[in-house]
């Protein structure tokens, strides 16, 4: 496994966290209640936390199996796509994705989400990537299905954020359907 390289789509690059993204996260990330509304965590709260996450990720990436990208559209920060929890045993990890609320409404987020998912499976050999969203949150819910993962289940009041409870949708996305390759998106590695 090679771990976080960047990758290109036809709009966007994704590439490693610097120091500098801190701010911006911030600012655009930490600052804005519906950028966590339906998770319920920030790591973007304060400039101070904003800090430590993006340390955490820049030594992160020395491991081979740590998965964090910044999105960038024309130079500039969007965004940030993850995989975290990697299951060996399943060979399975799970994906989550941000787009600052001034780039919603692109496809920003399923460009990036599909770029990750033909990374990961197609070049790391993961066999199945997951992912869920708050029934509520249909932007959430369009991106994971217009990026080529299915809908497994529904998780009746599965998931609690502030004392607000919603249904827990659970999404899949295996190198064996072969969704991505089928609809000829185009992705590639750089350096």
């Amino acid at each position: 496994m090679t771990g976080t390289i960047s990758l290109q789509t036809p709009r966007l690059l994704l590439r490693r966290h610097v120091l500098e993204d801190a701010g911006l996260l911030y600012r655009n990330f930490g600052m804005d209640v519906a950028m966590y509304h339906y998770s319920g965590w920030n790591p973007y709260a304060t400039p101070e936390q904003a800090r430590e996450t993006v340390q955490r990720f820049i030594e992160s990436y020395a491991g081979p199996r740590f998965y964090g990208w910044a999105i960038e559209r024309e130079g500039r920060m969007i965004g940030t796509i993850g995989a975290y929890d990697y299951d060996q045993e399943r060979n399975q990890i799970e994906v989550g994705f941000s787009i600052e609320r001034a780039s919603w409404g692109k496809g920003y987020a399923a460009e990036a989400l599909r770029a990750v998912l033909e990374y990961l499976t197609a070049q790391e050999g993961i066999v199945r990537v997951t992912a869920w969203c708050a029934s509520d949150n249909i932007a959430s819910k369009r991106t994971l299905e217009k990026a080529g993962m299915r809908l497994l289940g529904i998780e009746a009041g599965g998931l609690e954020v502030d004392g607000q409870w919603y249904d827990k949708l659970d999404y899949a996305y295996s190198n064996v359907d072969g969704t991505l390759r089928q609809k000829g998106h185009d992705c590639s590695a750089v350096g």
